[in-house]
C-alpha cells in the first residue's frame, strides 16, 4: 500500500485542460491539517486556472529548476541527503526506516497517477511497503544503471504532464489551508495577494513552484529556531508597494525568507552553497514571454 494519502481536492472552480544538485528538498503537503472547516467557507477559497499550454510551460520551468532539464536527473540522489529525488519536481521518496524532516511526495504522486489510470511499472506496484528500494546513496549508485532505474527514468520522462498536474493540484489544495493558518487579522490581505498572484501564469507558476520547492509552511518539523520557510511565511512577509507588482513583491519576500532560513541553519552548506541557487531560482518567477519550449 502506498505510504501517505493524497487529500481529496476541490477543483470545481479550476480550469485544468492538460494533455496528459538543486541543493534543496522538495516537499509534499503538510500533515495534521484539516480541510473540512475551510471547505465550508467558500470565501476562504482561492482558485488556480491554467490552460494546457500554460501548464506545460510551468512543468518545463519546474523541471529546469530541479533538474536543469536533464533526463538522468529524473531519478537522482543528492549528496548529503538520506533519500532519492524523482521526477520533474524532485519528489522525495524515503527508504525504509528513514523518517526525515521533509514531507514525502513520491508515494502520493504514484497514487495520483494510478487513480488517473496511468500504467505504473510493475515493480513499483509490487513494493510493499512502498519504500525506496535503495538504503542509501551508495546503494543507489550500485543500481543506477539497473533495469529498474532505467525503466523508472523512462516512466517519469513520459509522464511529465501528469507530474505537472499533480503539482498544480497540490498547490491548489494548499491555498485554503494557508489562508486559514494565517493570523486572523492577516487573512484578508493574504487572500487578496493570492488572488492577485493567481490571476496570471507567472504568479501561478511562482505559487506552484514554491509549494513544490519549499512547502506550505505549516509543518512544525520544517522550521529552524521556530521560523518556517514555506509559502505561508512568504505571504506574511510580502509588502505592498505602488511601484512593484504582486509577483515582484512575492519574489522579494521569498528571498528574505530563504535568506533567513540559510542564516538559521546549523549546516553551513545552506548559506555557503544552496542559498545562491535558491535566489537564482526565485528570479525565474516572472511572466512568460510567450510559451515556447525554449523558455
Amino acid at each position: 500500500m502506498l505510504r501517505g494519502l493524497l487529500v481529496p481536492i476541490l477543483l470545481s472552480c479550476v480550469c485544468l485542460t492538460a494533455g496528459c544538485d538543486s541543493g534543496g528538498e522538495t516537499v509534499e503537503r503538510d500533515t495534521g491539517t484539516t480541510e473540512g472547516a475551510a471547505a465550508q467557507d467558500h470565501k476562504e477559497s482561492v482558485s488556480l486556472s491554467l490552460s494546457a499550454d500554460e501548464l506545460e510551460w510551468v512543468g518545463r520551468r519546474i523541471f529546469r529548476n530541479e533538474c536543469a532539464g536533464k533526463y538522468r536527473c529524473l531519478v537522482h540522489w543528492n549528496d548529503g541527503e538520506a533519500f532519492p529525488s524523482l521526477g520533474i519536481g524532485h519528489f522525495i521518496w524515503y527508504p525504509r526506516d528513514v523518517d526525515g524532516r521533509f514531507i514525502e511526495s513520491f508515494p502520493p504522486l504514484i497514487q495520483y497517477m494510478s487513480e488517473q489510470q496511468v500504467s505504473v511499472p510493475q515493480w513499483l506496484q509490487e513494493l510493499d511497503p512502498f519504500d525506496a528500494p535503495w538504503p542509501d546513496k551508495a546503494g543507489f549508485a550500485k543500481e543506477e544503471d539497473s533495469y529498474q532505474v532505467i525503466e523508472l527514468r523512462e516512466f517519469l520522462a513520459t509522464t511529465q504532464g501528469f507530474q505537472a498536474e499533480f503539482i498544480f493540484r497540490r498547490a491548489q489544495a494548499a491555498l485554503t489551508r494557508i489562508v486559514m493558518a494565517a493570523p486572523e487579522e492577516r487573512r484578508e490581505q493574504i487572500r487578496e495577494d493570492l488572488a492577485s498572484l493567481s490571476s496570471t501564469p507567472g504568479g501561478i507558476y511562482a505559487l506552484m513552484d514554491y509549494v513544490n520547492f519549499k512547502g506550505e509552511g505549516l509543518s512544525a518539523t520544517e522550521q529552524y529556531h521556530g521560523q518556517g520557510w514555506g509559502l505561508l511565511q512568504v505571504l506574511l512577509a510580502m509588502e505592498s508597494a505602488s511601484n512593484t507588482t504582486p509577483l515582484e513583491q512575492f519574489r522579494d519576500a521569498a528571498a528574505q525568507i530563504l535568506t533567513r532560513r540559510a542564516n538559521n541553519a546549523e549546516n553551513p552548506v545552506e548559506k555557503e552553497r544552496w542559498l545562491e541557487g535558491w535566489l537564482k531560482r526565485l528570479m525565474t518567477y516572472r511572466e512568460p514571454d510567450g510559451l515556447n519550449a525554449s523558455e
